[in-house]
């Protein structure tokens, strides 16, 4: 569209004509709403209804991102393997998918009439949108793409499921040698699918603050979330008022109609961040010898139930049809089969469906306890929530569905045998009894992914006052540095604590660098060795684009972690904060409970430590041409043609500002940001509330829109835009003014 009609900001109105719907119920929701976009894009929907506003929202996600929304909806509808011809062994692949996926559609028929109307009307007015877009501009799609979505295609997509990578981390475990059986086209479907998933990287995560009304200068309690995910995760910031339903600004996750991690409303706010609960559990029933399709439990044999999936793909000389046979107990779905057990997995998740509903209860709260009542339903069964409201209260919650296990805790990698269904988990924790905290003494919460228990210093929640599955206490450098940012009891404005929150220390240089410089010094370095040491005892512990020594640092850091793993290649993973090797083996003082903000410190091996030194020097001359660049000049936020310096280091080093690099494609001397912070939001509770944002890669992505990265030069200069939120700021700021497929006004005030 863009590209088709480019903005002028000139004075006054500029009518650019659109195509008008032919179709009579979606101009009746067009004219419900009216779309306001104020500067970087950011859209103010205000509806007559949730339909409507839904509508408008499905219709704005696919003019700033394209066929990604379309693609979701195809995939969730199973149908996938009809868009392209693939070769044999990608397209069983993708047979497998579609299968998985219609099986979660008609989970999704099952309980669509289960839902709220408001809900019912949200997955209505979502896919109505995407139909409207379609229509209105056809020529931008494929052929094949056609206006015919339906409510139960969105609704489909939000309908949980088991991990795969909880079935892949047990079969490995099971037998380390049965990877090329699992991809193989004789095993369990949920096994293949499993084989796939992919781990995740060590820095995916968020942080979160929130400061309670006696620690700012205000009064007034302020909220700060900053997600880090790939940086194409599709955060889409937007604003949504329905009068008398909701008035709330935040993320509505590309694709969906909500998914929000993140916002607010006039009254309250709230953020997610990563946990990493175990709220599944594998059992191993016993095959009952007489039936390879039967399991003995409570002294009786019973019969696995088969479901036979249809799926039709696409080849060369048309279209053909496949079947995929899915086996399941009343307790979960079978993921794998010996000749001795039948094991299933049992997830919390499983059959899921009302995370939107949950969400647009949160959204229409208006305090505290309103807010309480929508999490107790447990839909969304993972991640970590703050929360803060503009009665000054701030509230955490390690939001988990756990089982409430009668036997021991199998992990991921062990099945728990079991020879009746009492010993088969069947509720969860209630919510009320998970690890919270309400107002603490101190006024701040805090949480960077890791565990619950050191949430605020001076309310230490004991892991002995919770189960066993509940997670064992952590505290990493992230978070030990966000406790010195905000653990303090000095006061601050919202400004203040923004500066805060783009703070370029790395604490692992606080905790390791005197030792490193301590066991260099002793080897009497000459020449250049000795300008690199000099070099590092300037350095001021940050990755601030225009800092130097960094570089250094962190090139000799991942081969003294090298060293420490005798070479070995041990996967990252969010537990050991992407060390990849034996705390232990790196630190004179490995971390403990007892000494959570100290620890870990020191250097293991000082022998090790003046080896790796040596080798970064000539290694950082090999990769970057020198030893002693500032860190921008290596480390790039690259989007399209924009390409500048950009502070922030990944999670191992202890950077609270968290940003991960792939190689830079123009320039093998370069690093280019992949992921971590991209979506920045802080928000103190005034009488209405105010707020600043900044999304690094923009709200479109789309290479002709003038909202594409857009926003990266201010992200990268650790800057934030103030959002538009009471009607008078929407009205100051507006600069395009529309109804979805009509006429677009194009205004400067």
């Amino acid at each position: 569209m863009f590209k088709r009609n480019q903005i002028s900001r000139s004075i006054g109105f500029l009518i650019i004509g659109l195509t008008l719907s032919t179709m009579v119920a979606a101009q009746d929701l067009a004219e419900q709403v009216v779309i306001r976009r104020t500067g970087y894009g950011v859209p103010h929907i205000k509806a007559e209804n949730i339909k409507a506003a839904s509508f408008a929202m499905a219709y704005l996600q696919v003019q700033d991102y394209g066929r990604s929304v379309i693609d979701g909806l195809i995939q969730a509808k199973g149908e996938w393997a009809l868009t392209e011809a693939l070769d044999d062994s990608l397209m069983a692949d993708q047979i497998d998918r579609d299968a998985a996926a219609k099986l979660r559609y008609a989970r999704a028929e099952e309980t669509f009439d289960l839902l709220d109307q408001d809900t019912k009307d949200l997955l209505e007015g979502y896919a109505a949108g995407v139909n409207k877009y379609i229509e209105t501009y056809p020529d931008e799609f494929e052929e094949w793409v056609k206006p015919n979505f339906k409510a139960m295609d969105v609704h489909a997509k939000s309908i949980g499921t088991h991990s795969g990578s909880a079935v892949r981390d047990f079969i490995r475990s099971l037998n380390k040698t049965q990877q090329q059986e699992i991809a193989g086209k004789d095993r369990n479907v949920f096994a293949r699918l499993a084989s796939h998933s992919k781990d995740v990287h060590p820095d995916v995560g968020s942080n979160v603050w929130a400061l309670a009304p006696e620690r700012t200068r205000s009064g007034k309690a302020i909220l700060v979330r900053n997600p880090h995910l790939s940086w194409g995760a599709g955060y889409y910031e937007a604003h949504m008022t329905v009068p008398g339903k909701f008035d709330f600004y935040g993320d509505f996750r590309m694709g969906n109609p909500l998914g929000i991690v993140g916002g607010f409303n006039e009254h309250l706010g709230w953020s997610t961040t990563n946990n990493y609960p175990d709220i599944d559990e594998i059992y191993a029933l016993q095959v009952d010898s007489s039936n390879p399709d039967a399991y003995l439990l409570d002294g009786k044999s019973h019969f696995l139930e088969k479901k036979t999936v249809m799926v039709d793909y696409k080849t060369k000389n048309g279209v053909e049809q496949a079947s995929r046979d899915f086996w399941f107990t009343p307790y979960g779905p079978v993921i794998h089969r010996d000749e001795n057990n039948i094991y299933i997995i049992r997830a919390a998740g499983e059959g899921e469906y009302r995370t939107d509903q949950q969400f647009l209860r949160m959204m229409k709260a208006t305090n505290l306890e309103e807010w309480k009542d929508a999490m107790r339903m447990q839909a969304k069964q993972t991640s970590n929530f703050t929360y803060a409201d503009g009665d000054g209260n701030i509230f955490y919650v390690w939001n988990a569905s756990v089982p409430d296990l009668p036997l021991p805790n199998g992990g991921d990698t062990t099945a728990v045998s079991v020879q009746s269904s009492n010993q088969i988990w069947k509720e969860v924790v209630d919510w009320d009894a998970l690890p919270q905290l309400l107002n603490p003494e101190g006024g701040y919460l805090r949480n960077e992914n890791d565990p619950f228990h050191f949430t605020n210093l001076n309310e230490i929640l004991r892991p002995e006052d919770y189960p066993d599955n509940f997670d064992e206490p952590r505290l990493r450098l992230r978070s030990q540095l966000s406790l010195q940012l905000i653990g303090q009891d000095d006061v601050l404005s919202l400004e203040e604590v923004i500066k805060l929150k783009h703070d370029m220390r790395v604490l692992l240089a606080d905790r390791v660098k005197p030792d490193l410089i301590e066991a260099v010094q002793r080897t009497q370095p000459k020449g250049e060795v000795a300008k690199a040491l000099k070099h590092m005892k300037k350095w001021d512990n940050t990755v601030a684009a225009k800092s130097r020594g960094g570089i250094l640092f962190k090139t000799w850091w991942e081969r003294y972690v090298e060293l420490a793993s005798d070479g070995k290649d041990i996967p990252a993973t969010p537990e050991s904060a992407g060390y990849k090797a034996d705390p232990t083996s790196l630190f004179k003082e490995a971390w403990s409970f007892d000494k959570p903000t100290t620890t870990p410190n020191g250097l293991a091996n000082s022998e090790n430590a003046v080896a790796a030194f040596l080798w970064a020097i000539e290694a950082c001359k090999e990769r970057y041409g020198d030893w002693n660049l500032r860190w921008g000049e290596v480390h790039r936020a690259k989007i399209g043609d924009q390409d500048y310096p950009v502070g922030g280091a990944t999670g191992d080093l202890g950077a609270f500002r968290v940003l991960w690099y792939v190689d830079h494609k123009e320039d093998d001397k370069k690093l280019q940001v992949r992921g971590g912070d991209g979506w920045v939001l802080a928000i103190e509770f005034d009488d209405t509330p105010r707020a600043y944002s900044v999304l690094a890669y923009g709200n479109s992505t789309r290479e002709d829109s003038p909202y594409y990265a857009d926003q990266l030069k201010m992200f990268t200069e650790n800057k934030m835009k103030k959002v538009a939120y009471s009607e008078e700021d929407i009205e100051k700021q507006t600069i395009l003014e529309f109804h979805p497929g009509e006429e677009v006004k194009v205004r400067i005030n």
